[in-house]
């Protein structure tokens, strides 16, 4: 068991982001308790399924595209949130996640999960995605969300979790494997119930709830000059065309409501941002043509972005 105050206080951190790397996968771990970092860390394996529980205080969590270029371990991962909490984010929305609850990611995909302020007790697992009864493509519509561990198959699941991890010198060696299979078994019916439930949606209510989450991932990376029709309908785990489907039903394109959201962004910084000239927050929002700016602006509001600004009419926020 690793115990950080075993360490040198400058030590901790980088001992504590070697373990989770091993653990886990490699992250980026940033921590506002970097220089006197306490937390446990215990490490051990049921066959092909590895158990992390650990206590930290605040961490951010970072996988990025480049980690994943390096190493991919190509496993699915469970976190059980015991106490405190966090918010998790990544391709698919934003997670607010508490006592009992389970986020789901997986290790091929780029995530970002800042924790609260501590202290965090949490039980890793990580299952490789082979070991997962399920389609993969079906498992990763669910995926990113939290699922409950406080009823149903999640409660079992959180018995077994608690049970096993609470003394592990109980088990025989020659029992892991066995204790393994039961952990997989649990964590496909935890996915095999949200899937369902997923599922049971009418076709009209998922599209709605899909829309509203392809709409918030736009104007969540309105900055991001790689957001493309390609891009978005990637993040989501559908076809183009079903993304082309979803703006057409509402009367617009995916194209003409990226611009629309990039422009009315762009109109909220000059009215709230005077000191940022206006080709900076042209280009912010992927208008690297001044005169495109310009342009396009002046026809949507009738103005151009300089004379907005120094208008009388505009409202800064206070």
């Amino acid at each position: 068991m690793f115990n950080s105050t075993d360490l040198p206080a400058a030590d901790r951190f980088d001992v504590f982001q070697e373990l989770v790397d091993q653990a886990h996968a490699p992250m980026n771990l940033t921590s506002d308790f970097a220089d006197d970092f306490r937390a446990t860390l215990r490490q051990f394996s049921l066959g092909e399924i590895s158990l992390w529980p650990t206590v930290f205080p605040h961490l951010n969590f970072h996988r990025t595209p480049r980690l994943i270029r390096q190493s991919d371990p190509e496993s699915c991962h469970l976190t059980l949130v015991l106490r405190g909490g966090g918010v998790a984010r990544w391709d698919r929305a934003e997670t607010v996640l508490g006592p009992y609850d389970f986020h789901t990611n997986h290790t091929s995909v780029p995530y970002v999960i800042s924790s609260s302020p501590g202290p965090v007790d949490m039980i890793g697992i990580e299952v490789p995605k082979t070991s997962v009864n399920l389609p993969w493509d079906r498992v990763q519509k669910v995926i990113g969300q939290a699922l409950s561990g406080r009823e149903g198959v999640g409660a079992l699941l959180v018995q077994f979790l608690t049970q096993v991890t609470s003394d592990t010198s109980v088990y025989l060696p020659s029992e892991a494997p066995r204790l393994g299979r039961v952990l997989s078994e649990l964590v496909t019916a935890l996915f095999a119930r949200a899937l369902d439930e997923e599922e049971r949606l009418q076709p009209e209510t998922r599209s709605r709830t899909l829309a509203l989450e392809v709409k918030a991932f736009v104007r969540r990376n309105l900055c991001d000059p790689a957001l493309t029709p390609g891009a978005i309908a990637a993040a989501h785990f559908i076809s183009r065309s079903h993304l082309h489907r979803l703006f057409r039903a509402e009367g617009t394109t995916v194209a003409a409501y990226i611009r629309t959201q990039r422009l009315e962004a762009a109109r909220a910084d000059l009215a709230n941002a005077p000191a940022v000239p206006v080709y900076v927050i042209a280009a912010r929002y992927g208008f690297k043509d001044h005169a495109t700016f310009t342009r396009t602006f002046r026809a949507v509001y009738g103005t151009t972005p300089r004379d907005y600004r120094h208008a009388p009419v505009v409202r800064r926020r206070p």
